[in-house]
């Protein structure tokens, strides 16, 4: 008598463990993660800095509005970095096992791909969530202190701050998520660094003409959203070129959609 033994199908909770073990099994990543953090935390300082310097030198109007205090909180050379390493970070995630052939061992042992690489960016979206957490709460607090030395703080109650904190957080797993993308696409270490370097930072700046298409394309960038949800300068949507905050998170919730969504159409029509 012949006796077979079903192997049970693997939950999505136990695929979502497996996929943080291998993330935080990479050697890169603590130093990445630390290094950005970093890097957020002192910009802000800096950017803070500057302007505590500076206040005294203002007019009265402008110390008593300080919209300049947001700024300083989430400034752009701090999070353009934090959105580079997420990129690259969401495509080691794929690239990785692609490159060393682990893909297909995984693939074996779990024949639903689907499943394996939405377990991958769930992964890949909470840890860069918490780590966007961590920036914008730290960059906020730190900046903040400095300023208030001046007078010139502003706090999360104050109108736009939890807006501009929100999307300082969401703009890393964001940009993971479109590394990601890009990595199950590509599959190529090199080629997806590069292509999300364009795709987050560079692609950008080819649309900086005032004409009114130009303007439309570049405030479908993710940089250009998180600059419109981030700042509080103009009045209206003119002076933003149109963008809205809306269309803004708009912008957020779509790119990194689309991206999973062609991961998963991609990984089930491709060889490993």
């Amino acid at each position: 008598m012949n006796a077979t033994t079903a192997v049970p199908r693997a939950r999505f909770g136990d695929l979502l463990a497996a996929e943080w073990i291998k993330i935080r099994s990479l050697r890169s990543t603590p130093w990445i993660l630390a290094a950005v953090t970093l890097t957020v935390l002192v910009t802000a300082a800096l950017a803070a800095w500057s302007d505590y310097q500076d206040v005294p030198r203002l007019d009265a109007d402008a110390r008593r509005d300080h919209v300049f205090a947001l700024g300083d909180a989430f400034p752009a050379e701090g999070y353009l970095v934090l959105m580079l390493a997420a990129g690259s970070v969401g495509a080691i995630v794929v690239v990785s096992e692609y490159g060393s052939g682990l893909i297909r061992t995984t693939t074996a042992a779990v024949p639903a791909r689907r499943a394996l690489m939405l377990a991958k960016a769930t992964a890949t979206a909470l840890l860069w969530t918490g780590v966007g957490l961590l920036c914008a709460l730290g960059s906020f607090a730190v900046s903040q202190a400095i300023l208030s030395g001046r007078d010139a703080a502003v706090s999360l109650t104050d109108p736009g701050s939890l807006r501009a904190l929100a999307a300082s957080a969401l703009i890393a797993p964001v940009s993971a998520l479109i590394g990601f993308g890009l990595g199950v696409l590509l599959r190529h270490g090199a080629t997806t660094m590069v292509a999300s370097a364009f795709v987050l930072l560079m692609l950008p700046m080819f649309f900086g003409s005032s004409e009114p298409w130009a303007e439309r394309v570049r405030n479908m960038m993710v940089q250009s959203a998180w600059k419109r949800l981030t700042t509080l300068y103009g009045w209206g949507p003119e002076a933003y070129g149109g963008a809205t905050v809306a269309g803004s998170w708009t912008v957020f919730a779509v790119w990194p959609l689309v991206a999973v969504a062609l991961a998963l159409f991609v990984v089930r029509r491709r060889d490993v």
